[in-house]
């Protein structure tokens, strides 16, 4: 059972890197996952990896099937979530091609499903969100492979698909560094179940405060372009992510009774 899982866009699957053992595609009490899971092993670490939006991009980030997704890979037996994604950039010294190890979330969404239980009312802790057992594991990582990157920055997500008018991206300036739409609920929903979850955010754009537009084919190039180093700290990571003993995070869903203790 792998205690690692992926959850990302549909370029992290490498087949070149990923050693490919098994499909499946799980039904849970919240319906399918995005799409199949697949089992396999990256520089000889198991991992389940799962594309976010759908092979085909077939979820846009309201859609997604985030609480589908986080209870499959539970059910799998994940302890630790990585999820490469990409943002928009609200400072100038957060620049295009940067990698961001998020830190801590906004939330400006609006319409999705964030919790587990609607059935109770569960009040879980999440002043930190991101794991710092596995941050502190890409800090490292990134640092011997010399690339630019930021150990912590302020996630503001939004609802989504439209990327922000210039108003607002000026207002989220004065509370976030970095843009985007998945953070939410994933997150949330991973802490519910004691999942340790890590973002690691690729900029692929200054959002609409600066003076360009910003449009899909921009951030899908950038990333693009970045896919190589997004593949390479994974490859470098994992076998470090997976001596990692069990952490705090779990407590916070154990504390609120959201989960049992192990």
């Amino acid at each position: 059972m792998p205690r690692i899982g992926i959850i990302g866009g549909s370029g992290i699957y490498n087949p070149d890197k990923f050693e490919h053992i098994r499909t499946v595609f799980p039904d849970t009490p919240y319906g399918k996952p995005s799409d199949e899971i697949l089992i396999g092993k990256i520089n000889g670490v198991e991992i389940a990896f799962l594309p976010r939006h759908g092979k085909n991009h077939q979820h846009p980030p309201s859609s997604v099937p985030y609480k589908a997704n986080i209870q499959a890979m539970k059910d799998l037996g994940v302890e630790m979530i990585v999820s490469p994604c990409a943002v928009g950039s609200l400072k100038e010294k957060y620049k295009p091609g940067d990698l961001v190890i998020v830190d801590q979330f906004i939330d400006f969404t609006k319409k999705r499903d964030y919790t587990f239980f609607d059935d109770r009312t569960v009040h879980i802790s999440i002043a930190d969100p991101i794991c710092p057992q596995m941050s502190d594991v890409f800090d490292r990582t990134a640092k011997e492979m010399g690339i630019d990157y930021h150990r912590g920055g302020t996630y503001v997500c939004i609802e989504g698909p439209r990327f922000s008018t210039r108003a607002e991206s000026y207002m989220f300036r004065n509370f976030a560094d970095i843009i985007g739409m998945t953070l939410v609920p994933e997150c949330q929903l991973a802490r519910e179940l004691g999942i340790c979850y890590c973002s690691l955010a690729t900029i692929t754009d200054y959002d609409a405060w600066m003076d360009e537009v910003v449009d899909i084919q921009t951030v899908m190039d950038t990333m693009a372009s970045c896919l190589a180093k997004i593949l390479e700290i994974l490859e470098r990571g994992l076998p470090e992510l997976e001596k990692l003993p069990s952490c705090s995070c779990i407590d916070a869903a154990i504390g609120c009774g959201a989960i049992e203790k192990p």
